[in-house]
């Protein structure tokens, strides 16, 4: 019977021990489920980041929309598109003299267009300009960073021609048609990397398919296959 009994006090002795210990333990040292995913965090945040900055760039010119503007289906109005490119060349401030376009250049379906181009006398700056009810806005100075390279998201504006939108546009357009639940094309950009340009959307969602698209710089089809 005393056995019993010391046997008993021993176990609880034991057990009261190790609760001890855990509680010291869990005191010192976080739960290691928590730790793990706080140091995860930081990379799936830049992750999302990253995904998020792809989405925005993939999807900016089927989601945007607008209002304003009197001329409708300006992605597909030759004559309209080359009148602006006109416009913008006949810009005083760059009378004899080469322009090029910064990194990106934006056209919107209710006769809108956003450019960026290098400044006319200092090649380190950069400004941009907004078309509107068929008429070049006045520059506007760019904020640029030490950290953005300049020099490597140029192009001569001969190397892109505003009418070429009309060609992409009649080929998104018309697979996008054959796609149920896509969507016609409200806007479309070139963006420039290392110096060479690239058209977007890329991409066609569907309700129920996605598909990946590429053009050319002249706007035709280069490649077309489902995701």
């Amino acid at each position: 019977m005393k056995k019993r009994i010391i046997l008993l006090i021993c176990f609880s002795l034991f057990v009261s021990c190790e609760q001890i210990n855990k509680s010291i333990n869990e005191t010192l040292k976080p739960n290691d489920t928590i730790v793990q995913k706080e140091k995860a965090a930081p990379e799936t945040t830049v992750s999302t980041q990253s995904n998020v900055e792809q989405t925005t760039i993939e999807t900016h010119s089927e989601t945007h929309t607008h209002t304003e503007g009197k001329i409708l289906d300006f992605l597909t109005n030759t004559n309209e598109l080359e009148k602006a490119e006109q416009a913008l060349r006949k810009l005083p401030q760059y009378a004899g003299k080469e322009i090029f376009v910064y990194s990106i250049l934006y056209f919107y379906d209710y006769g809108t267009i956003n450019i960026m181009l290098q400044h006319p006398e200092n090649p380190k700056y950069v400004d941009t300009y907004e078309y509107k009810e068929g008429k070049w806005s006045e520059p506007k100075p760019l904020q640029l960073s030490v950290r953005d390279e300049v020099q490597k998201r140029l192009i001569p504006l001969d190397k892109i021609k505003f009418s070429n939108v009309a060609n992409l546009t009649a080929i998104y357009n018309k697979k996008a048609a054959e796609i149920e639940g896509a969507k016609p094309l409200t806007s479309a950009y070139v963006s420039i990397r290392d110096n060479e340009m690239h058209w977007y959307p890329t991409t066609i969602n569907g309700s129920r398919e996605r598909y990946s698209i590429q053009f050319n710089s002249d706007g035709t089809l280069k490649s077309f296959k489902q995701d």
